[in-house]
């Protein structure tokens, strides 16, 4: 461990592989899970990241109040936190890209719409298939169903999140100004809102589900609409919790209005989870 003024050195740390060991069963039950597999794995392993996040980033939070970062780890933080956000921004691209591909290039090319062979493609491969978005293909996956329309609670949850996006702008002014107890009640604004955004969206699935026939398993268009939407919504309640940590960790005084990045990391992240509903309610929703 370093003093503020040298060069910072990292101790031993046991929680990156267990965040790692996390992660690894998470997915792999998630895969299972979706797949027919009971949830037991996919349980085990988000208890062991939230208990991995409990302690990691407590051990973080008291180092930095014992004054043990130095300038050039806060460089570090700053550093990591624009490659994580980099990292989610190509995770969306995939989904999004999913989705572009299955609307404006697999299912017109399977329908024999475009140049060179997707006449030949249509023939050999579907010779009956007619291409139209939304479609519940291949060979008609889950039933007839309705879409999820743009306007009632999509649009509602697409104000939330951007007056959301304001609240937290603003509680940024006020730690900026040395005010905590306006960041506080501005902060407190913007977690109700983001659990109010997923209270909002489970709502959604429950109607899609019960009333649509809408399903995970509704051909090309129900798995990209759950999976961006679906993983869109795992990062507003990351990011809720988050900011209510440092809703509590700001009600505490363990901020200033020249040092703290935990706050500016927190809001970076929730003002990329606005954009990236911004492009589901256009490009899901509306388009």
């Amino acid at each position: 461990m370093s003093s503020p003024s040298t060069y910072y050195i990292p101790h031993d740390a046991k929680w990156p592989i267990i965040g790692s060991i996390a992660l690894f069963l998470f997915f792999a039950g998630f895969a299972a899970f979706l797949n027919g597999g009971n949830s037991v794995v996919m349980l085990a392993g988000g208890a062991l990241l939230i208990y991995m996040m409990f302690r990691w980033f407590g051990l973080v939070i008291t180092e930095s109040e014992n004054g043990m970062y130095s300038k050039q780890v806060d460089t570090s933080f700053r550093m990591g936190m624009m490659w994580f956000i980099f990292s989610e921004v190509m995770f969306f691209a995939g989904f999004f890209g999913a989705l572009f591909y299955a609307r404006i290039f697999s299912g017109p090319w399977l329908s024999g719409i475009g140049e060179g062979g997707a006449a030949a493609t249509n023939a050999v491969l579907w010779s009956n298939f007619e291409y139209m978005w939304p479609h519940n293909g291949p060979a008609e996956l889950g039933g007839e169903y309705q879409v999820m329309g743009w306007l009632g609670l999509p649009l509602i949850n697409t104000i939330i999140l951007l007056i959301s996006g304001v609240t937290v702008t603003i509680a940024h002014h006020a730690i900026k100004e040395g005010n905590h107890d306006k960041m506080v009640r501005w902060l407190l604004a913007t977690v109700a809102l983001g659990f109010l955004f997923v209270g909002l969206q489970c709502f959604e699935y429950y109607e899609a589900y019960a009333h649509l026939n809408l399903k995970l398993t509704t051909g090309i268009y129900g798995s990209t609409f759950f999976m961006l939407t679906g993983f869109h919504g795992f990062h507003v309640t990351m990011g809720a919790i988050i900011l209510l940590v440092v809703m509590l960790r700001g009600r505490r005084k363990h901020f200033s209005a020249t040092n703290h990045f935990a706050f500016e990391a927190a809001a970076w992240y929730w003002h990329f989870v606005d954009v990236v509903w911004l492009g589901l309610f256009i490009f899901v929703y509306i388009i």
